[in-house]
């Protein structure tokens, strides 16, 4: 697949004859088997797809001659999800009935089933799970495979979020690593894998059989890491804490002939992400980039309103830039809390603000009881490492193509010129049949568009079973409207019980 170009997506000057009209259409119900449909790693069309290094779990989206143009029905008997923290621990069974999981994985104690809801143990995504009572920002990966809900389980349950500071530690994506970077910057803080430790962990509990291939394993991924670059940090039976070094004569090591791995050529981005290929190399911190350091950087919760050092590297971006974005989302969202009473509340959790900038929404509603994954636009100005440098999470994203998550994932969905960015190359009807697929049922869509754009959307959704309003902006301006569309609840035709 070839590389797309990273375009300056600023607002385009729309046409000023009136506003755009579409006819409208109702779309019809997909068949329950759609009901976890993932469009880009389904897996009834791994087939067409090779298996060395199992690169038929990466993403693969269906051409436009496929895609569906149907509604998503939610399984049958579904029923509003629990609200935050009691959602940590249970859902409705309804909601994610799939009682061959536990059996399956019944050595796992991934849940158990108590009346009418299911209970966590592990595997789940737990780990971000347990971790949301600390102060910081958890995101749980995996790959779609034949545990087909796997990562749908834990996002009904949990509809995640920390209890104290940072309220947004999982957004439970999809993405597999057999050829292709994850779609995220180079800013973790910390990194774990739970099944690299069960690696380790495995043969360890038989040690009158395989004390020998663990401490060999072990060896390998010690050389490795070091090779890397990483010190060991701490170690207690299986499980290893590693550090990345900041020492930069370590790095300079990886420059000799034959070293494995090598360092990244000069023309590696390091923050390119989106389908870009693995490469085996290191990339080496950039040396100007000195406030970087995990220690050098301000401390939570300072960190979201100090403009970070990489945001000079972005076109347009300043500091000034960053207070003036930041004061800006702090009056609009305060205007979106007038217009929607329950953006705020335990009532919205999974938050996405579709098009993001600087993660300027995101921080303005760090102290509601709600997390936010900050979607940056794969052709427009790679603004990600300042989302993350602010302390929050966010991924790169095309929305000509489907997200990489489950359907019914998120209880608000923000978006603010998205169809004036990209109309150009995306199809409306899709973007918003994808919104559809990716909200719950009862969820919420702010709508921030140009005039021009505005009623067409407004047609679409009505369509799609929402209902809208549209809205003034906080400045009244006629040239952009706001829509409150809230996804209405319903049950397919299909099926009989409730």
């Amino acid at each position: 697949m070839a590389l797309p170009t990273r375009l300056n997506l600023s607002r385009k000057t729309v046409a000023s004859s009136g506003p755009l009209k579409i006819k409208s259409v109702a779309f019809p119900e997909c068949s329950g088997e759609y009901q976890d449909f993932t469009p880009c790693t389904d897996p009834k069309r791994w087939k067409k797809f090779g298996v060395h290094r199992l690169t038929f779990l990466e993403r693969h989206c269906p051409p436009l001659f496929e895609r569906k143009e149907c509604l998503i029905p939610p399984p049958d008997g579904y029923k509003l999800p629990m609200s935050w923290p009691k959602s940590r621990d249970e859902c409705w069974y309804r909601n994610v009935p799939y009682d061959w999981i536990n059996k399956q994985k019944s050595n796992q104690n991934w849940l158990r089933k108590e009346g009418k809801s299911s209970g966590s143990r592990v595997g789940v995504a737990s780990w971000g799970g347990s971790s949301s009572i600390c102060s910081g920002t958890w995101h749980s990966g995996n790959s779609r495979h034949h545990f087909n809900s796997a990562t749908s389980f834990p996002l009904e349950l949990v509809r995640y979020g920390s209890l104290l500071e940072m309220s947004h530690p999982m957004d439970g994506i999809r993405w597999y690593l057999p050829s292709r970077n994850t779609p995220y910057t180079s800013s973790w803080r910390f990194l774990g894998s739970v099944r690299s430790t069960c690696e380790l962990r495995k043969p360890m509990e038989r040690l009158e059989h395989d004390r020998g291939r663990a401490e060999v394993r072990l060896r390998k991924l010690q050389d490795l890491l070091t090779s890397m670059c990483f010190t060991l940090y701490n170690k207690k039976d299986d499980i290893a804490v590693w550090q990345k070094s900041k020492d930069n004569s370590c790095y300079s090591k990886l420059a000799i002939p034959d070293a494995y791995p090598p360092k990244c050529d000069d023309g590696t981005e390091p923050d390119a992400a989106w389908y870009t290929p693995l490469r085996p190399c290191v990339v080496v911190p950039n040396e100007k980039f000195k406030a970087l350091e995990l220690n050098s950087i301000p401390n939570w919760p300072e960190r979201l309103h100090v403009a970070p050092e990489r945001i000079g590297d972005i076109h347009g971006g300043s500091a000034g830039a960053f207070k003036h974005d930041d004061a800006k989302w702090n009056q609009r969202v305060k205007h979106y809390k007038k217009l929607l009473p329950a953006f705020g509340t335990d009532k919205i959790r999974n938050v996405m603000d579709m098009n993001t900038v600087y993660g300027g929404f995101a921080a303005a509603v760090i102290d509601d009881p709600l997390w936010v994954m900050n979607v940056v636009s794969s052709y427009a100005d790679n603004t990600l490492a300042v989302v993350y440098d602010r302390g929050l999470i966010g991924t790169y994203h095309d929305w000509c193509e489907a997200f990489s998550t489950y359907p019914r994932t998120y209880d608000l969905l923000h978006l603010d010129g998205l169809f004036t960015a990209e109309s150009h190359r995306c199809g409306m009807k899709y973007v918003l049949l994808e919104m559809d697929r990716i909200l719950r049922p009862n969820g919420y869509a702010i709508i921030r568009e140009s005039s021009y754009f505005v009623d067409a959307v407004a047609t679409i959704a009505k369509g799609m079973r929402w209902e809208c309003r549209k809205e003034e902006t906080e400045y009244g301006v006629e040239k952009e409207n706001i829509l409150i569309c809230q996804k209405k609840l319903w049950y397919s035709s299909y099926q009989t019980s409730r």
